[in-house]
């Protein structure tokens, strides 16, 4: 017999955070579970809640290396655990999910403190800060890598490898086939920085599109996201060049874009290698050198040795280097089909189905609740949790 059970996922915002939290509200939702989302301000923009959610916004307090910030952002971190609590005494979840970010930090201490069982899904290769200051306390550990670093080896034991959750659209790109592609047919190019955009692209792409070699150069048809301030200039290099080019700061048709590119050129970020490997499409990837503990290096490496990508560290991203990676990948016979292929076989398309597995597999039933209150009542002891009866045990 089944029950249907609440669920709260906390998430910061960001679309790396939100969209696999998104894709996991759906799937609950579809199994008849209710859920409510735990977010910051910039969260709460990010559209995506299936019908009928709830969304609560939470302080989101910091602690950085500056000690000056630690005060206030303890008080937002204990005014945001207070606002949780609050929201699980009437909610009354049967588990809450993680997905990293600041926000997701207060929903994980409540949980603790009103011993609700607890899971934080990592998007990235190296676990981030949230999700190594929960991972001492959290029931499990959901990750989209085999490797994760920053991963203190003591909690391995709570590790479940299930992927990255994406959105239905791009998942539904796994059952097409490659998109065609002749030696005299359009090659299709989508170039996008992900959900901040990355001026270092529209910096250096539109003049290695110009370096290829005539027979390739005269087929391309570009299609670019742009930061605002830059979409003008790229505009103008690309008529210069006359290469066609459609640009754009928002592409809301991205999943549809993806069906049909025959390369992409970003940032690898963990949404879109996870779109990448649930499509199959090849990749030139620059991994953004300011990200924390350096993770999109971390990120690519999987899809680099399968053979489904090609990284370029930021330093040496110049348009003579990206046009020679292009044209090892777009002028051998076969070589893009290959590596659409070897993208294709790092792909984990049940990623949502069985990071809802586990969660139902933690969370406790209402019923399983109110026969626990009925066994405090009557003097019973009660088991702790596994996970967390092993940490009292070290």
């Amino acid at each position: 017999m089944s029950f249907s059970k609440h669920y709260v996922l906390a998430a910061g915002g960001t679309g790396g955070h939100m969209i696999p939290a998104y894709a996991l509200g759906a799937e609950l939702v579809q199994r008849g579970h209710r859920v409510a989302l735990i977010t910051d301000e910039r969260g709460e923009k990010i559209p995506g809640m299936v019908d009928g959610g709830q969304v609560h916004v939470l302080p989101a307090g910091r602690i950085t290396k500056d000690p000056r910030g630690w005060v206030k952002g303890l008080q937002a971190i204990l005014k945001g655990r207070k606002m949780a609590m609050q929201l699980y005494q009437t909610f009354e979840p049967s588990a809450v999910i993680g997905f990293g970010g600041y926000p997701a930090f207060p929903a994980i201490l409540a949980a603790n403190k009103m011993d609700v069982p607890t899971i934080v899904h990592e998007q990235n290769a190296v676990l981030g800060r949230v999700n190594r200051l929960a991972a001492r306390t959290v029931n499990a550990i959901a990750t989209s890598y085999p490797d994760i670093l920053k991963l203190k080896p003591k909690y391995r034991d709570k590790v479940h490898l299930v992927g990255n959750p994406v959105r239905e659209d791009v998942l539904a790109l796994r059952d097409e086939p490659y998109p065609p592609l002749t030696e005299d047919g359009i090659f299709r190019v989508l170039v996008t920085g992900g959900s901040q955009g990355a001026s270092i692209l529209s910096d250096v792409v539109p003049d290695a599109m110009a370096m290829l070699p005539m027979n390739l150069r005269r087929r391309l048809q570009i299609t670019q996201q742009c930061r605002e301030q830059d979409i003008e200039t790229v505009r103008a290099k690309y008529a210069e060049h006359d290469i066609p080019a459609e640009l754009a700061t928002y592409l809301p048709d991205l999943p549809q874009r993806l069906g049909w590119a025959h390369l992409v050129i970003g940032r690898a970020g963990a949404s879109t290698i996870a779109e990448l490997t649930a499509a199959g499409r090849p990749a030139i990837l620059v991994p953004l050198p300011i990200a924390t503990d350096d993770h999109q290096t971390q990120n690519v490496r999987e899809m680099v040795a399968a053979g489904g990508a090609r990284a370029i560290a930021q330093p040496a991203f110049t348009a003579k280097e990206l046009a020679k990676q292009m044209q090892k990948m777009a002028l051998g016979p076969g070589a893009l089909e290959n590596a659409a292929r070897f993208a294709k076989k790092c792909g984990r398309p049940e990623a949502v189905r069985d990071l809802a597995d586990l969660v139902e597999s933690i969370g406790t039933s209402p019923l399983s609740k109110t026969l626990k209150v009925k066994q405090e009542r009557s003097g019973l002891s009660i088991s702790p949790r596994p996970a967390l009866a092993k940490e009292a045990a070290e």
